[in-house]
């Protein structure tokens, strides 16, 4: 389920992207729930590693559910990274440890045994990333669960017409495109369980109410949209126009309702749990 997207590097905007946090936050906790107890029983202090952590405010939600972990978030956004530090370094009331390093997914490897390598909505932007779960899941401990979420809303009008404006004569030039996007469900299942993992995927599309005018475009200026603004960064009078097309486009495909915007949002998740012995 490919998509495109601009193929600069986006600078990540932490302020942008939480204005929208309860719906952001949803699908990791319908995730969470579903990720078993980690080796070391209830009472052991488990190793997390959070991969694409962003603002840090998801990580923390993992201190709850196992509060004497150790827990180290990821990310290659140095804007995210710093509002992450700021808000959530230190330890936890749990009597677990809370810390943020710089870490890009997409070269990430293990330095040590884990009991949880988690992603939330991060791995999309990682091209051919299903090649690296061999080596995270090597790295987990036995009885150890690699679990993430990713959106599947790539065919969605929010994407479709973001490709098709970038690649129109106006802006193909300064707006260069690569494929990016997820797999299928199937073949998410495919793949880990040939890993040897007991494996979990499903999928959930949420109807989301938002509020405000253009609420979508306002989304999309957290994620999807980042990009073309970091490419257009340097021009503000273009990035002006470009938002504004976008913007009508937007309008037309998600028109509101008399309750505020219904924004379908597809996610797909997946929980791979680690044999506990290897097999004689």
């Amino acid at each position: 389920m490919p998509s495109s997207s601009p193929s600069t590097t986006p600078t990540w905007d932490p302020s942008q992207y939480l204005r929208h946090a309860g719906h952001r936050t949803r699908p990791f906790l319908d995730l969470l729930a579903r990720i078993p107890d980690l080796p070391g029983g209830p009472g052991g202090a488990p190793r997390i590693a959070d991969l694409g952590c962003g603002a840090g405010n998801v990580t923390a939600l993992l201190a709850d559910r196992w509060p004497t972990a150790r827990i180290t978030g990821f990310d290659n956004s140095p804007e995210m990274l710093a509002r992450a530090t700021a808000e959530y370094t230190g330890p936890t009331p749990g009597g677990g440890t809370l810390d943020f390093r710089p870490g890009d997914a997409a070269h990430w490897t293990p330095g040590e045994p884990y009991g949880l390598i988690v992603s939330n909505a991060a791995l999309q932007w990682v091209p051919n990333h299903p090649d690296s779960f061999a080596a995270w899941i090597d790295a987990l401990a036995p009885g150890g669960t690699f679990a993430f979420q990713v959106p599947g809303n790539f065919t969605a009008p929010s994407h479709t017409l973001l490709a098709d404006l970038c690649a129109t004569p106006r802006w193909r030039d300064r707006l260069n495109v690569r494929a990016v996007g997820v797999l299928t469900p199937e073949d998410y299942l495919t793949r880990l369980m040939g890993l040897g993992c007991e494996t979990d995927v499903w999928e959930t599309t949420y109807l989301q109410l938002l509020p405000g005018e253009d609420p979508v475009l306002d989304w999309v200026k957290g994620t999807a949209l980042r990009p073309v603004l970091t490419a257009l960064s340097d021009d503000p009078a273009a990035a002006q126009e470009f938002t504004a097309t976008y913007r009508d486009l937007l309008r037309d495909a998600y028109p509101p309702g008399p309750h505020g915007t219904v924004f379908p949002f597809r996610r797909v998740f997946a929980v791979a749990r680690k044999a506990a012995h290897k097999a004689a």
